[in-house]
């Protein structure tokens, strides 16, 4: 290609570890501005875009209109498709709640056993999942925190167990954002990366709700209960499994809950424990049936729209509405001579997961019964609950963007090669500290995705396992993540304790990150490599 930017793999006196030290920058000066100086996730991530800016022109030579122009290609995807189906998404939410529906989904909830221990599992993992299905961004903590301390759970326990259910809910959340995003960056397709974040991830699932048992009633609860917690986290991860391998990633954790939670209201009938516990629940307030179909409603409506879009000829007709272009200012050529796909911008108008949602949210508002002039309301309220989302997603995409169309990524995908088939063992601790740090697993995935691919093509390991691993590690970060801990900080009854959060859970954080690390590495091997499809 005449004219094109070719990227240098070692601009740095032609030392690949120079090179990698220099080319690292941006990225550790987002680490240290989070971490040690504890700046907002906006604030750095705008901080190490100027970086990384300034080394892919000054050391990697990359023209500066260039630049600029793959950093605002990054921005604009991080608000489409990324930020547009975040938004609505939290606008279905939000219509729940505006309409007194939400109220209703927690007693409906509530109502299946009064035992602290089950009313764990049912809120904190079943209906956090499905809160981060269509909301994500530490909502599911907050809220599932909020009723269960509102049910009689001390604080702090109710913290903690929100903490750990979201972990292994967050790669396949918000209608698949982290996997469009790793998609996106890794440039390896969505179904080529479900199938094996669901062989990843959805062994962990199988054994979170006995951890939140253990968390809430300690080794007593753990007895008392076992049976109904693993019989729920056999049925969660087969149906997300089956979903994220099959179907489609985006409902992965709505057939999940939906799944756990049938098997669950099983599970406590034939349990003679539950059953006089039940009976001490009846009377409670009760919701007419069709008060709670009503309240259900928006999350099958989802599902809906998911599946027909997915039809043959509806998907067909809707793929019709995709635009593709050369992004202009880009003309990058890679070391080997290949044109990166980041060059061309495609919008999926009507496919994206964030129309899809929109669909399923105008649906929603007459079933509801909530006025015009309210849902419009709800969605304003939306964008302004999502604003700094919104700032340091495209800032991340922004940085993922420079530092990949400019060979940065490359350089450090370079040196981390040396280590070999070892390399896969690091693969999910940069997902995992990719999330502590900023308490996204679409951005942990921004930041790392094409790091992954690149150490993988140069170490001869399975691109797709890495990019896997590394969402799957950011699972186990998700807990202690310190944007997290912020968030369910500002609950009532939890001001200051943060740190105590922080000492509780990061033993279990690290004992699942090593569990994972293992089980990528030999997924790599022959080992277990038949678990690759």
């Amino acid at each position: 290609m005449t004219g094109a930017y070719v990227q240098p793999i070692a601009p740095v006196g032609g030392s690949l570890a120079w090179s990698a030290l220099v080319a690292v920058l941006p990225l550790l000066t987002m680490l240290v501005l989070l971490a040690v100086f504890r700046l907002r996730s906006h604030s750095a991530a705008g901080i190490a875009v100027v970086v990384a800016l300034i080394v892919g022109t000054a050391v990697y030579g990359m023209p500066v209109g260039s630049a600029l122009s793959a950093g605002v290609e990054g921005a604009v995807f991080g608000l489409f498709p990324i930020m547009w189906t975040v938004v609505n998404a939290v606008w279905v939410y939000r219509l729940t709640v505006e309409s007194g529906h939400f109220d209703v989904l927690t007693r409906a909830f509530g109502r299946i056993s009064p035992d602290p221990r089950i009313l764990t599992i049912v809120i904190a993992f079943l209906f956090g999942a499905l809160l981060e299905a269509v909301a994500g961004f530490g909502t599911p903590i907050v809220v599932a925190t909020v009723v269960l301390i509102g049910a009689g759970l001390p604080p702090v326990r109710a913290a903690a167990a929100s903490l750990l259910a979201n972990s292994v809910v967050t790669p396949l959340g918000v209608m698949g954002t982290p996997i469009l995003t790793m998609s996106r960056v890794s440039e390896i397709p969505i179904d080529e990366i479900g199938p094996i974040v669901a062989r990843q991830v959805c062994l962990l699932a199988v054994f979170v709700p006995l951890v939140l048992v253990a968390v809430v009633g300690g080794w007593r609860g753990v007895r008392e209960t076992w049976p109904v917690a693993l019989v729920v986290g056999l049925a969660f991860g087969a149906a997300q499994f089956v979903c994220a391998s099959y179907l489609t990633v985006g409902l992965s954790n709505i057939a999940g809950a939906v799944a756990g939670l049938l098997v669950l209201l099983v599970a406590v009938k034939v349990h003679p424990m539950h059953r006089e516990a039940r009976r001490a629940a009846s009377d409670r307030i009760h919701d007419s049936r069709r008060r709670v179909v009503e309240a259900f409603a928006p999350y099958a409506l989802i599902v809906v729209v998911f599946l027909v879009s997915r039809f043959g000829p509806v998907a067909s007709l809707l793929s019709n509405a995709s635009l593709s272009f050369p992004w202009p200012g880009v003309d990058v050529t890679t070391a080997d001579g290949d044109v990166p796909t980041a060059e061309t911008f495609t919008i999926d108008l009507l496919t994206a997961p964030g129309s899809l949602v929109f669909v399923a949210a105008l649906l929603s508002i007459p079933v509801l019964k909530v006025a015009v002039a309210d849902a419009v309301r709800c969605f304003v309220a939306a964008v302004v609950q999502l604003r700094w989302s919104f700032a340091t997603v495209t800032a991340v995409l922004a940085l993922a963007y420079v530092m990949n169309l400019s060979g940065q990524t490359a350089t450090i995908g370079g040196f981390l090669a040396g280590a070999g088939v070892a390399f896969a063992l690091l693969s999910p601790v940069l997902g995992w500290l990719g999330v502590v740090v900023t308490g996204s697993n679409t951005a942990s995935n921004a930041m790392f995705g094409s790091l992954q691919v690149a150490a993988a093509q140069q170490s001869g390991l399975d691109p797709t396992v890495l990019v896997a691993g590394n969402m799957a590690g950011g699972t186990t970060g998700t807990p202690i993540a310190l944007q997290n801990l912020a968030l369910v900080s500002s609950v009532k009854g939890l001001s200051g304790k943060d740190g105590l959060l922080m000492r509780r859970i990061w033993p279990l954080s690290i004992a699942g990150l090593a569990v994972l690390a293992v089980l990528v590495w030999l997924q790599s091997t022959s080992v277990l490599g038949w678990m690759v499809p």
